[in-house]
């Protein structure tokens, strides 16, 4: 007789094939796959963790929030409207709509790491057993909807449940970050959850909404918005932060001398300012914020070369940050060379370079990575967050600068029941890399360990200053 499909993720996935180094890899993965999670970049909104109140429902918690699921949808001809990007929390009806869709067209995301995450979210954290399809979409909505309605899946005990002992969020610097503060005097949240410094918005002049920007910061002069910029960042510090993240249309730093700065800001401010003097304005800042780093120890990460909104009706009708960014070519080493220049010696000045360009990661970030006591080679992030893309940078970058160079994972998820998932793969992938490493006879078993602990827990704390 016939079984229905199940959803039974191999304890073996992604681990090597060949006979000769699985178990290898088998044995290092076992020794960190229940370590703390370190979690030093993403967007998961504080206030879930603050408010503690139960996600509505599984559209709510897998689908709306997510990019990466509702960009393949679309791709496969779905309407952002129909997967309800944008809309809020949404009426019963319409959230099981939105969820059959997913399911009905699970075979859009075969191969993809999306449905790797999907998957292990679905089995490891609600139990699911049953293979997404058409057919069985309405049973696991209602066997996930009726857990997130438990205590056990409540937000914090799921941080709690996921081992989750370092958090950081993304945020404006005007940002009150009270609902940090909140976090920060509850003895009940052990893990520690911080703000990160996002300044975008706030460096660049050639932006509709800079002006207001720099209102709400309330500086009328170039001097009074550096002091206050600098007061932020004292401000988030002190609620914990350990970095700022920017991303640019390049990676491109140069200084300008004070006059040449203060003259674009004053134009800058009443509308005047060329395109030439505003890209010279954002870069200058870009340096501004290296020699900022250098003074209140702030590690710097950045993460150029995405063309945002690249779809604009998108865009009017949805919103940012809903698929369809896109990646562009980038260039570092004659880009950065005048920053690093005067500050890549440092000793206070940690600079992580992520791309989705992974033609620099061998030619440059690795070789600056390689060099620099301040540069460290950022894991691959958001487009090349797959297991192909990982496998090539692992040995692009690791044969160039060493795996001490390396950030660390980092999960850059809005999706806060993936972050076990993500860490997962990437701890899988990299035992992977290290028992070929064992097996090719490059490296002793006990170094691979030690090497996997480090990626896994040693690593972001050192480079992110935890």
């Amino acid at each position: 007789m016939a079984t229905d499909p199940t959803l039974n993720p191999h304890p073996d996935r992604l681990l090597p094939a060949a006979a000769s180094v699985r178990p290898i890899a088998r044995r290092l993965y076992q020794a960190v796959r229940d370590l703390p999670i370190i979690s030093p970049h993403g967007h998961v909104d504080p206030h879930i963790l603050a408010d503690d109140t139960p996600f509505t429902d599984p559209t709510a918690l897998f689908v709306q929030p997510d990019h990466y699921v509702t960009r393949l949808l679309h791709a496969g001809g779905i309407s952002l409207d129909r997967l309800g990007v944008g809309q809020g929390p949404l009426p019963e009806d319409r959230a099981r709509d939105v969820w059959r869709l997913l399911f009905a067209n699970w075979r859009l995301l075969a191969g993809t790491p999306v449905r790797y995450w999907l998957e292990t979210e679905l089995a490891d954290v609600f139990g699911v057993t049953a293979r997404p399809s058409a057919a069985t979409a309405d049973d696991v909505y209602d066997q996930v909807a009726a857990q997130l309605a438990a205590p056990t899946h409540r937000p914090r005990a799921l941080l709690d449940r996921f081992r989750i002992a370092f958090l950081a969020t993304t945020d404006d610097p005007a940002d009150t970050l009270d609902a940090h503060a909140a976090l920060a005097a509850d003895p009940a949240v052990t893990a520690r959850i911080v703000p990160t410094f996002r300044p975008d918005r706030y460096l660049e002049p050639a932006r509709p909404d800079w002006a207001a920007a720099v209102e709400k910061l309330g500086a009328g002069t170039y001097h009074e918005y550096l002091a206050a910029l600098e007061d932020r960042r004292r401000h988030f510090a002190a609620h914990g932060a350990v970095s700022t993240d920017h991303s640019h249309a390049d990676a491109i730093a140069e200084p300008l001398d004070a006059a040449d700065a203060a003259r674009i800001f004053d134009r800058a401010r009443t509308g005047r300012a060329t395109e030439t003097e505003t890209t010279a304005f954002r870069r200058h800042m870009i340096c501004e914020m290296a020699r900022m780093s250098c003074d209140d120890g702030l590690v710097m990460t950045l993460h150029p070369a995405i063309h945002r909104n690249h779809h604009p009706a998108t865009h009017a009708a949805y919103g940012p940050d809903t698929g369809h960014d896109i990646p562009t070519t980038v260039e570092f080493t004659r880009a950065l060379q005048p920053l690093l220049a005067r500050y890549g010696t440092h000793p206070n000045l940690h600079l992580v370079l992520f791309t989705t360009d992974a033609t620099t990661y061998r030619r440059e970030i690795a070789p600056l990575a390689g060099f620099y006591p301040s540069v460290y080679a950022g894991v691959p992030w958001w487009f090349l967050d797959n297991p192909s893309a990982i496998r090539d940078f692992q040995r692009a970058v690791t044969e160039i600068a060493g795996f001490a160079r390396l950030s660390g994972f980092i999960d850059d998820t809005r999706a806060f029941c993936s972050i076990p998932a993500r860490h997962d793969m990437a701890r899988r992938l990299d035992a992977g890399h290290l028992a070929e490493l064992v097996a090719a006879h490059r490296l002793d078993e006990d170094e691979a360990a030690d090497i996997l602990t480090g990626l896994t827990s040693t690593q972001p704390r050192h480079v992110f200053k935890l």
